[in-house]
């Protein structure tokens, strides 16, 4: 008897197939989208070891110096909902290459720059190709995974988030001190060149073409019709614009007017985006994000919690991070490993929790949450008297990865199992958006919180490091807390 295998909205045969081969390609297809998740999360991190390298050599002044490292950033941030607007429209497959091409041709300028100002437009340049590149992802696992399959690779997607950020400190603390044929700090960038070719060639034979027969002339009419919505676009891009800079360059700049009035005129213009774009969906436009995206069910919390688990991730890896080598006088290779235990737990529950006891399931999220927060007030203990911590401190980072984890991958998984897949792009620019907005926002609050008390070290009664990662280990905690709340509160209702 003659079956047909059904094909999503973007017009490619999903590969739900239970024929080995078609299991294969489904594999494939899953290294290719990770390993260039993982590679643009790798950046977010890897500059930050290489910094006074790069200060020295380039001459480059603080101000400068925060450029290098957040330009990346700030251009992620703000144009991955048009990356995933723009997939939706032109294809996933074919923004995914050009995201790609772009990232791999930037992070090579980046790596022969020879000037401050070079090397800034160049990261500027590389956040716009992660920004056209990262939302492909989510959505070709949306579209071309269903039931068990798509919770595995979403698994993978989460525990690559937390490996990439401990991964990005390491290896940028090898290639550094390494110097690798002289080259200094530049194998930080260059190392994505062969990666990304690599991954040009193997993804042009492995990603499903965009379009094609199975698609009806309705749904390419309809394909048309969702255009960019160019006004949303720019106020969005300028409300994530004005959260993002001051975000990023207020604590170098010692949080002046303009930061403050910065971070105002954020919810103004966002008011505006909302108001205007629920003007269009009301009439019978095609608005940035989808209201109906906005309404699945427990989608709302899901955002909150993911802000929440990204914010106290990279919270803690900054505060530490400068613990572990202003406190502890370690080197970047060293505070890098001490990272491993904590990313290897996370991407271990991220693969597993759904084999988990059925009765703990509803009970994951909150009590992930809850664990986190235990786990970052013990870091704060153990360390608070200037020692190493011994056994107990790598006990707390094993909770910190399982909380963190059991917070992350369960909600990213449920939020988008009712997403259809014409909403795909929309579901997965968002989420990214809040994923990176959360590591801004973790970076600028609890970075401010411990910086702000070693200002005054040498006075009398000021705080000592380990003082400082303790208080930013309570407000990690309480963050965490809130979380916890919020799954428990769900669950009642």
């Amino acid at each position: 008897m003659a079956t047909t295998t059904p094909t999503n909205s973007s017009g490619s045969t999903p590969l739900l197939s239970k024929d080995p081969g078609t299991d294969n390609r489904r594999g494939r297809l899953l290294a290719v989208v990770i390993a260039a998740q993982f590679m643009a999360l790798l950046d977010v991190f890897i500059v930050n070891v290489a910094a006074p390298t790069i200060r020295a050599e380039l001459d480059a002044s603080g101000a400068g110096l925060q450029l290098v490292i957040a330009g990346y950033t700030i251009t992620y941030a703000v144009l991955l909902i048009t990356g995933a607007r723009l997939g939706d429209l032109l294809g996933h497959r074919t923004m995914y290459l050009v995201g790609l091409t772009v990232f791999t041709a930037a992070s090579l300028a980046c790596g022969l720059s020879q000037s401050t100002g070079q090397l800034i437009a160049f990261r500027l340049l590389q956040g716009a190709g992660s920004a056209l590149l990262i939302p492909q992802v989510l959505s070709l696992i949306q579209r071309n995974f269903t039931g068990e399959a798509r919770t595995k690779a979403l698994g993978v997607y989460s525990a690559v988030i937390a490996i990439g950020a401990a991964a990005g400190q390491v290896l940028g603390g090898v290639l550094v001190s390494a110097d690798l044929f002289g080259a200094s700090w530049r194998p930080v960038f260059l190392v994505n060149v062969p990666v990304g070719v690599v991954l040009l060639v193997v993804a042009r034979w492995v990603l499903p073409r965009d379009g094609g027969r199975g698609k009806t002339a309705g749904e390419r009419a309809a394909g048309r019709v969702r255009g960019l919505d160019l006004p949303g676009l720019v106020l969005l891009g300028a409300a994530v614009s004005l959260l993002t800079v001051p975000l990023v360059l207020g604590q170098q700049e010692g949080w002046p007017l303009w930061s403050w009035l910065s971070m105002g005129a954020a919810a103004v213009v966002f008011a505006f985006f909302c108001g205007y774009e629920s003007r269009l969906s009301r009439g019978g436009g095609a608005p940035l994000i989808a209201p109906r995206v906005l309404r699945i069910p427990g989608m709302g919390l899901a955002i909150f919690r993911i802000g929440v688990v990204m914010a106290v991730n990279a919270g803690f890896l900054f505060a530490l991070t400068l613990h572990a080598q202003s406190g502890l006088g370690y080197s970047a290779l060293h505070t890098g490993l001490m990272f491993a235990p904590t990313a290897a737990i996370f991407g271990a529950v991220g693969l597993t929790w759904r084999r988990w006891p059925a009765r703990l399931q509803s009970a994951l999220i909150p009590g992930g949450f809850a664990l986190t927060a235990v786990s970052a007030l013990a870091v704060g203990l153990v360390l608070r008297d200037g020692g190493e911590g011994g056994t107990w401190l790598y006990v707390a980072f094993v909770g910190i990865g399982v909380g963190l984890a059991l917070g992350f991958s369960p909600t990213l998984t449920r939020a988008l199992s009712t997403v259809r897949p014409e909403d795909a792009a929309d579901a997965s620019g968002l989420l990214a958006t809040v994923t990176q907005l959360g590591q801004l926002t973790g970076v600028a609050a609890f970075g401010a919180l411990f910086l702000n008390r070693l200002e005054s070290q040498g006075a009398p009664g000021a705080y000592s490091s380990a003082d400082a990662l303790l208080v930013c280990a309570y407000a990690l905690a309480g963050a965490a807390a809130l979380g916890a709340v919020s799954g428990l509160v769900r669950m009642r209702r």
